[in-house]
């Protein structure tokens, strides 16, 4: 998705971005095979040596907190140089790479990218096993979200955990002291919370239903009702009953506030990635949004009394609370780099060397993958970021599927729940059936590739 400003202080919603331009752009990749795998040699080099290009998506103060692992690596690894080009997105990559040009190593997000990536990029399972790499050193979701298709693509690095956000002191005043951990339960208390104007017009409001706003996406929130995307290859989104169970209820909630007063009020928010972001001024008393949002409330919204939780679940889903919907990024190495051995050497060192973890995490503000910077004494972890990295290790996190059509699979399912939540409430089950044929038909013509 596209990078935020610069001036903004935690991450971005570059990799959680669905829509039009994605969706095109995804359909636009080639996934090119070109290249092999290995050889991998028996042994490390004592001294890893050659030169490194690494690309990546991060702008800013981010990319110079990458730029500072990376400097830490070259101190590690003194006769290895790593180029650095940061500000670069997914789409832009994988153009480079399927176009022979020269990438060594890529930092993508798995989500939108690592489907149509995947074949280019060099198996590293081999690489692991020579090296003593396991699966088992990183927490949660993260390690099986970031292969694809039986190959070991890419290894997961500062990962995006999604949950609730609540101002404490709005709750308080309605006379709620905890958070909501069912969807039923949230919108009881949103429509409690909600404050009208004296013509009628929304003055706070307790939750915005509006999928479409900020972070609210079919893949945030289908994780609170545990929902299918896919079955034996296909979509099965028209065939899983909790994805009716839940946009039925999205869709009745909105109607309770009313679409065009919902409508008029968002429209009058300051930018999500702003000071005046809503939640952060007050005028929403609960927010989904994900980790990083921590960061900038200590520094835009200091004096806002708030709280995170786990982000509630449909009632009746079956899914469990505790976890949340993850947005993983990964790294990887370019089947076709001529320098495989330093390339491996620096993404082995960004994502399984503790201190490299956590100095990115820190930094970043996003959630360490690797198990041993998760439970490090180093990582600044506040109570309300510990409850994001609590959710990721739940095992009812999970990210939506890595297919060959990216973003498009989500996409598909925005493009549907965007238009329907604006109308009566029929036409669900047809609606949701003709979203799982344009998901095959995209699919297919990938697949025909």
């Amino acid at each position: 998705g596209p990078a935020r400003p610069p001036a903004a202080a935690g991450p971005r919603p570059r990799r959680r971005r669905t829509g039009a331009a994605l969706l095109a752009a995804a359909l636009l990749l080639t996934g090119c095979a070109a290249g092999t795998d290995g050889p991998v040699p028996a042994r490390a080099p004592a001294h890893p040596s050659g030169s490194v290009q690494l690309w990546h998506h991060y702008t800013g103060r981010e990319a110079a907190v990458v730029q500072s692992a990376v400097d830490d690596f070259e101190k590690k690894y003194p006769d290895v140089r790593v180029t650095v080009h940061s500000g670069q997105q997914d789409t832009k990559i994988t153009q480079v790479v399927s176009s022979g040009g020269d990438v060594d190593a890529m930092i993508t997000n798995v989500n939108t990218t690592l489907g149509t990536a995947c074949k280019t990029m060099e198996d590293l399972a081999p690489w692991m096993r020579r090296d003593g790499v396991s699966a088992h050193d990183f927490q949660g979701i993260f390690a099986e979200a970031t292969a694809f298709d039986g190959r070991r693509c890419s290894l997961p690095t500062t990962s995006d955990v999604y949950g609730l956000y609540f101002n404490k002191d709005l709750l308080a005043r309605a006379g709620y002291t905890t958070p909501p951990r069912t969807l039923q339960e949230l919108e009881r208390m949103a429509l409690k919370l909600t404050t009208y104007k004296a013509d009628g017009s929304i003055r706070t409001l307790g939750f915005n239903p509006l999928v479409g706003f900020q972070q609210n996406t079919a893949a945030t929130l289908g994780h609170a009702a545990g929902v299918r995307w896919m079955k034996d290859g296909d979509a099965s989104v028209g065939s899983t009953p909790e994805w009716r169970q839940l946009i039925a209820w999205q869709q009745k909630f909105v109607r309770k506030i009313g679409y065009n007063k919902l409508k008029t009020f968002t429209a009058g928010l300051g930018d999500e990635w702003s000071a005046d972001n809503a939640f952060q001024t007050g005028r929403i008393a609960m927010t989904l949004d994900g980790e990083w949002r921590v960061a900038f409330i200590a520094e835009q919204a200091k004096k806002l009394r708030y709280g995170t939780a786990p982000f509630p679940v449909l009632a009746g889903s079956g899914q469990h609370y505790g976890g949340g919907f993850v947005s993983a990024a990964d790294i990887g190495v370019n089947k076709r780099s001529p320098r495989k051995e330093a390339a491996w050497t620096l993404v082995k060192y960004l994502t399984t060397d503790t201190a490299a973890a956590v100095k990115l995490a820190n930094g970043i503000k996003n959630i360490p993958t690797l198990k041993s910077a998760a439970e490090s004494p180093g990582l600044d972890a506040p109570a309300p970021y510990r409850t994001f990295i609590d959710a990721s290790a739940d095992p009812a996190s999970d990210t939506s599927p890595v297919t060959e059509i990216g973003s498009t699979l989500t996409a598909t399912v925005d493009d549907f729940w965007t238009g329907y939540q604006q109308g009566p409430g029929t036409g669900l089950a047809p609606g949701l059936r003709k979203v799982d044929k344009d998901i095959d038909n995209a699919l297919g013509l990938r697949r025909a590739k």
